[in-house]
């Protein structure tokens, strides 16, 4: 469910630019570096997220849609300290923001039939990326002592599901 834009500070605003990048572009790597130049511009904070949502949960890292239409999706996710996804890549574009804190990205690629860590970012608040498929196999965790939130906006309308395209096992040789 997403809340009213006027609740959200910058939110209308975001969502105006995305729309104005994203217009007519077809190319998703294209796509995804000129919407993370809107994040990087406008540098939305974590009060789009009212003081009970920064708060995450116990039980594992929370997603909050706050915007979807056809071409994209805003969801920002909080992350408790210890928190990780599974490995995974995606169906589309993303590009997000650190809002809060700071998470640890380990990145992959496939060699073979195994799947191999090639990396591991850090990145702090106020960093900012895009990808898109098939480069962006990876796994994203809270290594910090406090909440983390993160915003991202998908390629894609995600109200009613998800951009995970597949998840891996974690048998890596890293």
């Amino acid at each position: 469910m997403t809340t009213p834009t006027t609740v959200r500070p910058g939110l209308a605003e975001l969502i105006d630019r995305i729309r104005q990048r994203t217009r007519q572009e077809t190319d998703p790597h294209t796509t995804a570096q000129r919407v993370a130049g809107v994040l990087t511009e406008l540098r939305p904070s974590a009060h789009l997220l009212s003081a009970a949502e920064r708060e995450g949960s116990a039980d594992g890292y929370t997603r909050h849609t706050l915007h979807a239409e056809a071409t994209f999706s805003i969801s920002a996710v909080v992350w408790r300290p210890g928190q990780i996804t599974e490995i995974h890549d995606h169906l589309v574009w993303c590009s997000f923001v650190i809002l809060q804190g700071a998470e640890t990205e380990n990145v992959f690629d496939i060699d073979g039939d195994r799947l191999v860590q090639v990396g591991r970012l850090h990145r702090p608040t106020g960093s900012v990326s895009g990808v898109a498929p098939p480069d962006d196999i990876h796994q994203v965790h809270n290594t910090g002592d406090a909440v983390a939130i993160t915003l991202h906006v998908y390629g894609a309308d995600l109200s009613q599901g998800t951009s995970v395209r597949r998840t891996y096992q974690s048998r890596t040789n890293q």
